[in-house]
C-alpha cells in the first residue's frame, strides 16, 4: 500500500513556496497522460488547498515536452476490456468532478502550458483563471479521431470562442500554437519559455489571491506574438461561413463550395479531415457544442457524462473502441467506423446519446455543491 501511495504521489509532484502551491504532472514519457491515480490526487490537492487559508495561488504545469495529452485512454480501454464499461464511466466521473472544481475554484489557478495540451489536459487548465502559453505550446481536441468527442466541458469553452471557431477546432481536431491560443482566448497570456522561471518566482513572491495582481504579474513577462501568415485564425471568415451551418453534412457542403471558388489546399485538407473522422462523433459533438452555447459549465458536464457513458457502453456504436485500436493500440490508422457515413445517422440515433443510460447501476453525474466558498464574479458567470 505504501509503495502504491508513493507511486501515485510521484506522478503528481507538489512544491510549497510561500503562499503558492506548485503542482507538476510527472509522467513525461507518457506525455503526462492522466491516470486514475493522478486524477484522484489532483482532486485531493485542489480540495485541500481551497480549504487552507495559507494557500493563495495554485500553479499547475507538466514535466517534459507536454503539459498533458489528457486521459490515459489506452490504459482505460485495456482496463475496460478486463472488466466492463463502468470502469471507464467511473474514470470520466472523477475527471468531470475535478474539472468542475477547477472551473469553480475560489482561488486563482495559473496553468503553464509549455508544451502539448490535448483533451483532458485542456480540461484541467482552460477552465482555470489563467492559462499561459509559450512558443512551445501545441493545443488540440482530437477526440473525433478516436470515435469519442471533445468532452471535459469542451462544449462550454469551445462554444465561447469567437464566431464558430470552436466548432472548427472540435470537429477537425486541428492543432493550434501558442499565438493562436492567445488570439482566440484559450490562453490568457503568452510568455516566452525562457522567462517562465522568473514568472514562477514572481508569482510565488506575490502572496496574493487577487486576480488583478496575479494578472499584472504575468503581464510583466508577457508578449503579444504575431500570428503566422498561414494561421488558421486568419481564416475566420471562411470558418464562420461554413462551420455555422446546421448539420455536419451542410458544413462539408459549404466547404466544398468554397473549395470550388478558391482552390485552397487548407479547405481541401479540412474536408478530407472531416470525412476521415467518426461520423457518429462528428454528429454528437456538433449538437453538444450548440447546446453548450446556452448552458453553464455544470450543465455541460452533466450532459457530456451521459454522452460519454453511451460511448463507453458501446451499444449505439463501437467507434470508440475501434478508434483506440486503430490509433493507439494497433496503430494502423485505418479505423472502420460503423455507421460509416454521415447520412446513415439520423436525429433519433443522435438523440440517444443525450438520454439517460438505462442501467441499474448508472446515474447522472452529481457535481459537488460550491456555495460554501465565496466565488469570484468570473466563476459565477460560468454557472
Amino acid at each position: 500500500m505504501a509503495s502504491s501511495v508513493s507511486s501515485q504521489q510521484d506522478k503528481v509532484l507538489v512544491e510549497a513556496n510561500s503562499s503558492a502551491r506548485i503542482i507538476t504532472l510527472n509522467r513525461p514519457k507518457q506525455l503526462n497522460a492522466q491516470s486514475f491515480q493522478m486524477i484522484y490526487r489532483l482532486l485531493e490537492l485542489f480540495l485541500v488547498y481551497e480549504e487552507d487559508p495559507i494557500v493563495k495561488l495554485v500553479i499547475l504545469k507538466g514535466k517534459g515536452r507536454a503539459f498533458s495529452v489528457g486521459g490515459d485512454v489506452a490504459a482505460l480501454v485495456r482496463d475496460m476490456r478486463a472488466d466492463d464499461w463502468r470502469v471507464g464511466a467511473n474514470f470520466f466521473s472523477q475527471v468531470f468532478k475535478l474539472i468542475y472544481l477547477i472551473a469553480t475554484y475560489s482561488k486563482p489557478q495559473v496553468s503553464i502550458l509549455n508544451g502539448i495540451v490535448m483533451g483532458g489536459g485542456a480540461g484541467i487548465s482552460v477552465h482555470g483563471r489563467f492559462r499561459v502559453a509559450t512558443e512551445n505550446t501545441t493545443f488540440a481536441m482530437p477526440e473525433v479521431d478516436l470515435g469519442l468527442f471533445p468532452d471535459v466541458a469542451a462544449s462550454y469553452f469551445l462554444s465561447r470562442l469567437p464566431g464558430f471557431f470552436g466548432e472548427y477546432v472540435g470537429l477537425t481536431g486541428s492543432r493550434l500554437d501558442g499565438a493562436e491560443m492567445l488570439a482566440c482566448g484559450l490562453a490568457t497570456h503568452f510568455v516566452p519559455s525562457a522567462k517562465l522561471p522568473m514568472l514562477e518566482a514572481a508569482l510565488c513572491n506575490a502572496d496574493s489571491s487577487d486576480p488583478v495582481i496575479i494578472s499584472s504579474i504575468i503581464d510583466q513577462y508577457s508578449e503579444k506574438p504575431s500570428l503566422k501568415e498561414q494561421s488558421v485564425y486568419n481564416r475566420l471568415d471562411v470558418i464562420d461561413g461554413c462551420f455555422s451551418q446546421r448539420t455536419v453534412e451542410e458544413i462539408i457542403s459549404a466547404l466544398e463550395r468554397e473549395d470550388v471558388h478558391h482552390m485552397d489546399s487548407w479547405i481541401s485538407a479540412t474536408i478530407q479531415k472531416l470525412k476521415k473522422s467518426s461520423p457518429t462523433s462528428l454528429k454528437i459533438f456538433l449538437r453538444s457544442i450548440r447546446e453548450g452555447r446556452l448552458q453553464g459549465v455544470g450543465q455541460c458536464l452533466v450532459r457530456e457524462y451521459r454522452m460519454v457513458s453511451h460511448v463507453l457502453k458501446g451499444e449505439l456504436s463501437k467507434d470508440f473502441f475501434e478508434g483506440c485500436r486503430a490509433i493507439l493500440l494497433d496503430k494502423d490508422k485505418n479505423p472502420n467506423w460503423e455507421p460509416s457515413k454521415l447520412e446513415m445517422i439520423d436525429e433519433g440515433r443522435v438523440e440517444c446519446y443525450f438520454s439517460k443510460v438505462k442501467h441499474e447501476e448508472w446515474e447522472d453525474l452529481k457535481l459537488p455543491i460550491r456555495v460554501k466558498f465565496e466565488l469570484p464574479p468570473y466563476v459565477i458567470a460560468k454557472l
